[in-house]
């Protein structure tokens, strides 16, 4: 059925070459998908084009190291870019390609979206979901911060800061962190443009 085959597109791993450099040479049309753009768009831009600001800085290291040898495959998660500003979370395999002269000759990249419920189901539009506090624990989520950092910046301790972010995972039905930003920001919560992002107003209580 047509919708059937949407859905299963959706989250089909897309695939890409990147130069050494990180830009995008080719990619099949799964990953064009994912990013909701064309291939003549896409190729020539930066990976870090395509991915949410708040993407883990381990990101970079990981690229650095396939690019020194110090190793050959890594996976992490990433939140990256749709059309129209949404984005989605998932998981970004990059392997290395060596050259004849055993030096990177290009990466290849895999990403697979999440297997999430349609985005127009994340949220209901508009509904008060958070109190202020869990508005501002839900932007230092979004900006890639950790519960220690925080727990600092809002005067709470590590499980308060936990038990907050549980609270709008159950909320949002999401299985965690990159999820539950991938549906606030698909569900219209978060700002778009802006960084770092900011929960509209009308979203809190």
């Amino acid at each position: 059925m047509p919708g059937q085959a949407a859905a299963a597109s959706r989250h089909a791993t897309g695939m890409a070459t990147l130069a050494p450099d990180l830009h995008v040479i080719a990619g099949d049309e799964d990953f064009f998908r994912h990013f909701g753009a064309s291939s003549a768009e896409l190729c020539g831009r930066s990976l870090f084009d395509l991915l949410h600001p708040s993407t883990p800085s381990a990101l970079r290291e990981h690229f650095s190291r396939l690019h020194d040898g110090r190793r050959t495959r890594f996976t992490e998660r990433v939140l990256g870019y749709r059309s129209r500003g949404r984005v989605f979370s998932g998981k970004l395999t990059g392997t290395a390609i060596q050259g004849k002269s055993d030096r990177l000759s290009a990466i290849v990249v895999m990403v697979k979206p999440d297997d999430e419920r349609p985005e127009e189901d994340a949220a209901p539009a508009h509904q008060k979901l958070l109190s202020p506090l869990e508005a501002r624990i839900l932007e230092g989520v979004a900006t890639g911060a950790s519960t220690v950092q925080m727990a600092a910046k809002l005067y709470l301790s590590r499980q308060g800061v936990e038990y907050h972010v549980g609270s709008m995972l159950r909320k949002m039905k999401a299985p965690n962190r990159a999820a539950l930003v991938s549906r606030a920001y698909a569900a219209g919560m978060l700002t778009v443009g802006t960084w770092p992002a900011q929960v509209r107003p009308e979203f809190i209580k």
